[in-house]
């Protein structure tokens, strides 16, 4: 086949046709519109670019329509090709947002879009949210915004911060009651609410979480909480790798409480095998650790 026929019909069929008739399903919930997250049973894949490109979270899998067929079914790329072709005209099911898609992202560089974000205070739109919606008590919120990790939203919605190990912003989650998603144009490394030189790192999926998880246990003397934001990065990977690779270092893979949550929490496990650090399975009551805070903390 030759290359311009390769690209057509790459543009024709989109991966979440090859994946609705492998059987797959969207996770309305969990999906945005620039990532549409499809689960079947255990197995999860994210679908991006306008359906051309796709990821699996939980291991380095990634690639084109062709690729994605190569992956669920274990085909040569030329009987690939067949499958890929059988699928032209099916139209996956569309997800009817709540929310109008966003406007494009101002030319500005991540930080300056960051800055220009007011921190949370007492009574504020985000403050109502995390305080009232989502039941994080006051404590916890005025210790991350001390720590200027937090921003006000648009429409009520937070800005959780991710950062390197310089201490430079290269993204944020972003939550509301109608919304969530990640900061355009930036990149998931770690969420960090607690000292930078703890020997306790608990390590959760989303920064609600890592904060429920440290009002819980009153930030406990010693403890950093972070957050992956849902997502395996090699930027992620490289900041865990450079936080326990110091001496008597303690990884608590705090992850949900779900398959997902167990999945993550053994790639957890292996990095702290391979750097030599030691490591615990802490799991919430409930899913997560926000419905355990707002169930009364147990």
């Amino acid at each position: 086949m030759e290359k311009a026929d390769l690209e057509e019909l790459r543009k024709r069929v989109a991966c979440g046709a090859v994946l609705e008739t492998a059987g797959f399903a969207v996770d309305s919930k969990e999906s945005t519109r620039k990532a549409i997250k499809y689960r079947r049973g255990d197995d999860i894949i994210i679908v991006i670019h306008d359906g051309q490109g796709w990821f699996d979270p939980l291991s380095d899998a990634k690639g084109d329509v062709f690729s994605l067929v190569e992956h669920l079914d274990g085909l040569p790329f030329a009987a690939a090709l067949y499958v890929v072709a059988d699928l032209i005209g099916f139209r996956p099911s569309k997800l009817a947002w709540n929310r109008q898609a966003r406007e494009k992202a101002p030319d500005q560089t991540v930080p300056q879009r960051w800055r220009q974000r007011r921190k949370p205070w007492r009574g504020s739109a985000t403050w109502r949210y995390l305080s009232e919606t989502r039941g994080i008590p006051e404590t916890a919120l005025q210790r991350a915004i001390a720590a200027d990790t937090l921003r006000e939203g648009p429409q009520g919605s937070m800005w959780a911060g991710h950062f390197n190990a310089a201490g430079q912003v290269t993204g944020w989650e972003e939550r509301g009651s109608e919304w969530r998603g990640f900061a355009t144009a930036g990149a998931k490394v770690l969420f960090r609410l607690g000292p930078a030189d703890a020997q306790r790192l608990c390590v959760t999926e989303a920064a609600i979480d890592a904060m429920s998880l440290a009002a819980i246990e009153k930030l406990r003397l010693g403890s950093l909480y972070l957050s992956t934001g849902g997502g395996w990065s090699p930027s992620t990977e490289a900041a865990l790798r450079g936080l326990i690779a110091r001496p008597d270092v303690l990884l608590v893979a705090a992850t949900d409480n779900n398959d997902q949550g167990e999945t993550f929490a053994e790639r957890l496990r292996a990095l702290a095998d391979e750097e030599g650090c030691n490591w615990q399975r802490l799991r919430p009551s409930s899913e997560d650790w926000n419905e355990d805070l707002r169930m009364g903390g147990r």
